[in-house]
């Protein structure tokens, strides 16, 4: 038999499905998978109900529909004072994934160099790769996640295409200084490099962060692609839309790239969302509220039975050191009696690097209800006690 494409054949299933099987295969609870377990609005999803019920149903326009893209560009300038064209500078895509996909499809050629930060969104990698692409890692470390100015300098070349950035960044929770975004601007005008920007957390900021888009910055707005979530934004990860934002240059060969994966999303779905991006402020704020409210309670709880959480300034994720625990020499050791001795799903935070990782740190997610917090803060007590007095 003729082989397969390398850079698919023999790739490990991703972490976040490895976990939830194991969750599933020992009734854990799982704080592996990155998704709330209750559904968003019930006014989106009355939208989203009413609106299949009576149509149309059809194929929508490639690109989405107007409503979406008119209420996608009417969000970048009520939060970011973006001036967005709907009709040239958004796509609606099934989902973030897809539109990193999309993306790096239409803008990387073989051999360009990509500069990836790691710990990064697993996808990254072999997405790049596909698109013959050369990945170039910087990477940050906990505790502190700092981004090393002289590492990133390094990383970009002559045959630097493109950085992709995720901000706010999921494992490490993470949002990128303003010190740093700019010096991530300068490298690229200096280089001459697009920047696609994972920032599909956008709205998922606490104790007074901003998220503030690549493209606001000077010089960006020519050279920068954005991406965002309705599943992250609304709380309805398995609707999968996403939509990319950007110049008509660049959308233009994006949206080609578009058209030859999925063509277009589910329309009462893109209808939904349209209503959903024009909930007044306090829907926004509420959002943010109750996740930091979560992320204190697990936080708390996690600190008390001994893990040492890390700061927490966006995201769905708190991410601990357990080496005062007892639970292995590595955060796969960790995660893994986690799962099968206490019951409760964890994802180890070196499967976010592509080599040589820090192993000492696991990512609990935190967007739960709050009795399924506290059962898995009560099954981790309960093993944790009990493991003690076996040692001692």
């Amino acid at each position: 038999m003729k082989s397969t494409n390398p850079v698919f054949t023999g790739i490990e299933t991703t972490i976040f499905e490895t976990m939830s099987r194991l969750a599933m295969a020992h009734n854990a609870v799982n704080l592996g998978q990155g998704f709330p377990d209750v559904d968003g609005p019930q006014d989106i999803r009355e939208e989203a109900a009413r609106s299949l019920v009576e149509g149309p149903n059809q194929y929508p326009p490639m690109l989405g529909l107007p409503e979406l893209r008119e209420a996608v560009a009417e969000a970048n300038s009520r939060f970011y004072g973006l001036d967005i064209d709907p009709k040239s500078e958004v796509i609606v895509t099934s989902g973030a994934t897809e539109a990193l996909a999309d993306c790096i499809m239409a803008l990387v050629s073989p051999g360009d160099e990509v500069v990836l930060i790691e710990p990064l969104y697993d996808c990254y990698l072999p997405m790049v790769r596909r698109a013959g692409g050369v990945p170039v890692r910087v990477r940050v470390s906990p505790p502190s996640w700092t981004l090393d100015e002289q590492a990133l300098r390094a990383a970009f070349s002559d045959k630097t295409k493109a950085i992709l950035i995720n901000n706010p960044m999921n494992p490490t929770a993470k949002v990128f200084s303003e010190a740093e975004l700019q010096l991530i601007c300068d490298l690229c005008r200096e280089h001459d490099a697009y920047a696609i920007c994972d920032e599909v957390y956008e709205h998922l900021v606490f104790d007074g962060a901003e998220h503030r888009p690549l493209m606001t910055f000077e010089g960006m707005r020519e050279r920068t692609v954005r991406i965002g979530s309705a599943g992250k934004t609304f709380s309805l990860t398995g609707w999968k839309v996403g939509y990319i934002t950007g110049p008509a240059e660049l959308l233009d060969p994006i949206g080609k790239a578009h058209q030859w994966v999925t063509f277009t999303t589910p329309p009462n779905l893109q209808r939904a969302v349209a209503y959903g991006l024009r909930k007044d402020d306090s829907y926004y704020q509420g959002l943010a509220l109750d996740l930091a409210q979560k992320r204190d309670r697990m936080a708390k709880g996690l600190e008390a039975i001994g893990f040492t959480v890390l700061p927490c300034a966006a995201t769905y994720f708190l991410t601990c050191g357990f080496e005062r625990l007892g639970l292995g020499t590595t955060d796969v050791e960790a995660c893994q009696r986690l799962v099968t001795e206490a019951g409760v799903a964890a994802v180890p935070v070196s499967a976010f690097y592509g080599g040589n990782a820090p192993t000492g740190f696991v990512r609990f997610c935190f967007c739960k209800q709050d009795w399924v917090i506290d059962e898995a803060l009560a099954r981790l007590s309960a093993f944790l006690t009990a493991a003690r007095s076996e040692s001692a």
